[in-house]
């Protein structure tokens, strides 16, 4: 094939996607970078493809990276524009090979939401399937996608009518939004239709990431602002945290600047931020974070020990704690924190209660972090709740063990769904009679405390992830 970076792009894109489907993680297969990992991903992409392309510039890896996401978040969607301009069976097109198919959501996705001028998206669509499907692919890329830019050029689109009970608008509605339907019904009733559209449009939109100063090797927020205005990457300040920056474009920049690997920062969210503000680490405090890797809540309360104290971070991952040691010593705070491989449900043995602070950033469905998360809406069911609370309360009866007298525990998820929050609490609390809830005041802002006293976000309303915490004081 000849050299067209433009093919190379959209052939890593359709590579990418197939992975994901597949049972690749998302964050996997997104956040490679680093020119190691870039040059396995197109070894990877010459054995799918069966060809040699060649490699990908870094330059286009944001554009990649961007449109994958995409194309994730709007697959429901696309796939029934796609299924309904097949003047076949509609449900031939979920028979098609696997690449194929990514090819057309590619096409799709490039001129119903990017609007990519027509020939451009058809043409390259139509030499990527003909060089990686089987024989015809090509001829059938260009009958489809022509006939979506023709239906769009006359906006004569597909789209389902929002009618009927409220079972027959909640599918409309996860159509046109692209989400699972029992999300849809489950947050209709919860929040509303007005109130779910701006949850369903929040996820669909592009995130933008914040980054941490890290204090620990003498980098202020205003020092790390310095280096994002020479990348000429686009930021605002957090109006949450001191510490913390927006980064509304350009995280690829930072990536590659190596600011990230000398320790001087770390992409956290603000609600992650806001629960270590919550937990309230102390120089001398000994502080057991359960479930912690990959770490940046375990790094942001070491650096808050300012050298006095112990955060020793427990994961049944081994190798994902390997990473977070390797982080803690790149953020200099590798003499406060120490790895335990362990299942934090098995942690106590023989001495209990010695811990002045316990986190439990516990497992979740991961509903409040979907426009970072995109994958997530297609693979938690409302089955996976059952095997998700029973792991959270099991969790939390293994954490509160590890409390002192006096000491705190804080449970936390990036969840906005009641049974994995609230309800969590209140069941601990049923049985756990040695431990109260404590009513947040100044630690997070007051618009972000619930009518129990946890903090609770909600992206559309608070403007970053969806999240929930909740502190609990074990009675001296």
């Amino acid at each position: 094939m000849k050299e067209n970076y433009s093919l190379v792009s959209l052939a890593v894109v359709v590579v990418r996607l197939m992975r994901i489907e597949m049972g690749g993680a998302f964050s996997d297969v997104l956040n490679g970078d680093g020119e190691d990992r870039l040059d396995k991903e197109m070894e990877y992409v010459k054995r799918t493809l069966g060809f040699s392309i060649p490699s990908l510039r870094p330059e286009n890896l944001k554009l990649v990276t961007e449109e994958v996401a995409g194309i994730v978040r709007w697959k429901k969607y696309l796939d029934y524009v796609i299924s309904n301009v097949y003047d076949k069976d509609q449900n031939e097109f979920e028979r098609m090979e696997p690449i194929l198919k990514q090819v057309l959501r590619l096409g799709a996705y490039e001129l119903l939401k990017l609007e990519v001028p027509a020939y451009a998206v058809v043409n390259e669509a139509v030499k990527l399937a003909n060089a990686a499907s089987r024989a015809g692919a090509g001829k059938l890329a260009n009958a489809l996608l022509r006939a979506v830019a023709s239906h769009k050029e006359k906006n004569t689109l597909p789209v389902p009518e929002v009618t009927g009970n409220l079972r027959s608008q909640a599918r409309a509605l996860a159509t046109i939004h692209s989400h699972p339907v029992w999300m849809v019904r489950r947050w209709t009733d919860r929040y509303g239709t007005e109130d779910t559209l701006k949850l369903m449009e929040w996820n669909n939109t592009r995130p933008f990431y914040a980054l941490r100063a890290n204090n620990a090797t003498g980098t202020s927020r205003d020092d790390l602002i310095e280096q994002l205005t020479k990348l000429e990457v686009s930021y605002v300040k957090s109006p949450l945290l001191k510490d913390f920056v927006r980064v509304t474009s350009g995280l690829q920049e930072v990536l590659r600047s190596g600011l990230i690997q000398q320790g001087r920062c770390t992409v956290q969210d603000e609600s992650g931020g806001l629960v270590v503000e919550l937990l309230d680490p102390q120089p001398g405090d000994l502080v057991i974070d359960c479930c912690a890797a990959p770490g940046g809540k375990s790094l942001y309360i070491a650096s808050r020990l300012k050298g006095k104290g112990k955060v020793i971070a427990v994961d049944i991952n081994k190798a994902r704690l390997q990473l977070l040691k390797d982080s803690a010593k790149k953020a200099g705070v590798s003499e406060q924190v120490s790895v335990y491989n362990v299942d934090a449900r098995d942690m106590i043995r023989g001495k209990t209660g010695l811990a002045d602070r316990v986190l439990l950033d516990a497992p979740c469905s991961g509903l409040g972090v979907l426009s970072k998360r995109a994958d997530l809406r297609w693979r938690r069911t409302l089955e996976s709740f059952e095997e998700l609370t029973k792991l959270q309360d099991e969790l939390l009866d293994g954490a509160c063990k590890m409390v002192r007298p006096g000491g705190v525990l804080v449970y936390s998820t990036c969840s906005i769904e009641p049974d994995e929050n609230i309800d969590r609490i209140t069941s601990f609390l049923a049985r756990n009679q040695n431990f109260i809830l404590e009513p947040l005041e100044r630690e997070v802002p007051r618009e972000m405390v619930s009518r129990e006293g946890c903090f609770y976000s909600l992206p559309y309303t608070h403007g970053i992830d969806g999240a929930f915490a909740a502190k609990l004081r074990h009675k001296a």
